[in-house]
């Protein structure tokens, strides 16, 4: 059985929203448990970045692989040791990928609104500005307690759901429209 792009977008989005709702009720853990993680496989990628330096002839790589692998497990040791400030570090980087999303986001919003007869523009362009909102938030508050990474994680996986919901069903509705070849 073969499930079309529609009701895979569809249904990834109610799952991303489901989870995202999960996570705003546990914010406080939802940020703990994202900074141990991430220290987690930081610790993992040094770590095998390092063995992998074994592996090379050259001492150029050898010697790179190894400085390398060496930052990445510090990386993951500091977020390991001191969870307020990988708090702080998650939050600038998931700033960035706010905002990022924000403008995919936004402009597939603008794309869509060009189809005459959708009514997409309004809901896609809506998940872009919270997105962008949520980044503006964490922009201005960089000291972030450990509720709001959580939280705003949570926030962006319900507006981030929605999206590819409402992408679910404009892929359905345009998918309808095409003529059939006989």
């Amino acid at each position: 059985m073969r499930i079309n792009h529609s009701t895979k977008y569809f249904w990834l989005g109610l799952l991303t929203m489901a989870l995202g709702v999960v996570v705003l009720l546990n914010a406080v853990f939802a940020s703990a448990a994202i900074v141990y993680v991430t220290g987690i496989f930081l610790l993992l990628g040094g770590a095998f970045q390092i063995a992998l330096g074994f592996g090379n002839d050259e001492t150029g790589r050898k010697l790179l692989n190894w400085g390398l692998g060496a930052l990445t497990v510090f990386l993951g040791w500091s977020f390991m040791a001191n969870p307020l400030a990988g708090v702080i570090s998650l939050t600038t980087l998931l700033l960035l990928l706010l905002a990022a999303s924000s403008f995919v986001q936004i402009g597939f919003a603008f794309r869509v609104k060009q189809i005459k007869g959708t009514q997409f523009f309004w809901p896609l362009l809506l998940a872009g500005l919270i997105s962008l909102a949520l980044a503006i938030v964490l922009l201005a508050s960089p000291g972030a307690t450990m509720a709001l990474l959580g939280a705003l994680l949570g926030l962006h996986m319900l507006a981030a759901g929605a999206s590819l919901t409402i992408m679910g069903m404009f892929i359905r509705k345009i998918s309808d429209q095409r003529p059939t070849v006989p």
